[in-house]
């Protein structure tokens, strides 16, 4: 059996759940981090890649959980509902690469912070920058071409870049470069890109933003679960309880919502039995 692991996108807050979230389970037996496979996006990427550099569950909880040990992050307003107002123009463009190019194009344009003072934050989030041994996946979308771009430790791309690339929120964080070409979120095209743990015989994803995709998505994820059920695959997934998205708050952004994300993932992940379903 190959066991897939699908973590999606949510700020520094869903990085803060996921990684609570993934104790909790853990503390009642079901750890899953172990998975064959690592599909990331977004706040997904950074818990991915925290996972493979060699700090324990516990130690990367404390880095969530505990003020003294968190990582500077740079405070940024998201009203999501005024984020989507925004990208009203763009989400009425099109569909598939058309939308994600009109997406990158309002990223490019957008005035933030240097991408090299973004990039510097995304470094002190990762314990490692080595690329893991284990298998690896982290999702971005090419701004050109709308296309996404699927690095792993195959593609000739520093993990810190490619993480940086997937959590690159466009209007918020500025586009990164790699090879000449500007990358932004891989939410952008899913908010857990799940179809790319297709051939795991059991996936598990885990949305801290919930089960509805922010933008139009020719992958959007109910469809792409049933998908992985019809291949016969068990797929489990797990998004916030009301005291998780109460912890996350309207604004996942806030290194503020760190601590009680955490604590509201690791309550969350004991009270939890993850449930296995086929098509």
């Amino acid at each position: 059996m190959t066991e897939a692991l699908v973590l999606g996108g949510g700020g520094v807050g869903g990085i803060a759940w996921i990684t609570g979230l993934l104790a909790g389970l853990a503390d009642k037996g079901q750890d899953v981090t172990g998975a064959d496979l690592i599909v990331g996006t977004s706040a997904g990427s950074a818990v991915a890649a925290q996972l493979g550099s060699g700090l324990s569950l516990e130690e990367l909880y404390a880095r969530q959980a505990e003020p003294s040990s968190q990582t500077a992050e740079i405070m940024a307003e998201l009203d999501l509902e005024a984020f989507a107002a925004q990208l009203g123009a763009a989400l009425a463009s099109g569909d598939g690469p058309q939308l994600r190019r009109a997406v990158g194009e309002l990223a490019l344009r957008a005035e933030t912070v240097p991408e090299a003072e973004r990039r510097a934050v995304i470094e002190s989030r990762l314990p490692r920058h080595a690329w893991p041994t284990r298998r690896l996946r982290i999702v971005a979308v090419d701004a050109g071409s709308g296309e996404a771009r699927v690095f792993d430790d195959t593609s000739g791309v520093s993990l810190v870049d490619a993480v940086a690339a997937s959590c690159a929120v466009p209007g918020v964080w500025p586009p990164v470069t790699i090879g000449g070409r500007r990358y932004v979120d891989g939410g952008v095209r899913s908010m857990a890109n799940a179809d790319f743990a297709a051939g795991a015989s059991r996936v598990l994803v885990i949305v801290p933003m919930g089960t509805v995709e922010p933008f139009p998505s020719e992958t959007p994820l109910e469809r792409t679960l049933a998908d992985l059920r019809a291949q016969g695959a068990e797929v489990a997934v797990i998004e916030p309880d009301e005291a998780s998205k109460a912890a996350i708050g309207t604004n996942p952004l806030d290194p503020a919502t760190r601590t009680p994300a955490a604590e509201a993932g690791r309550a969350q992940g004991r009270a939890l039995t993850i449930e296995w379903a086929r098509g």
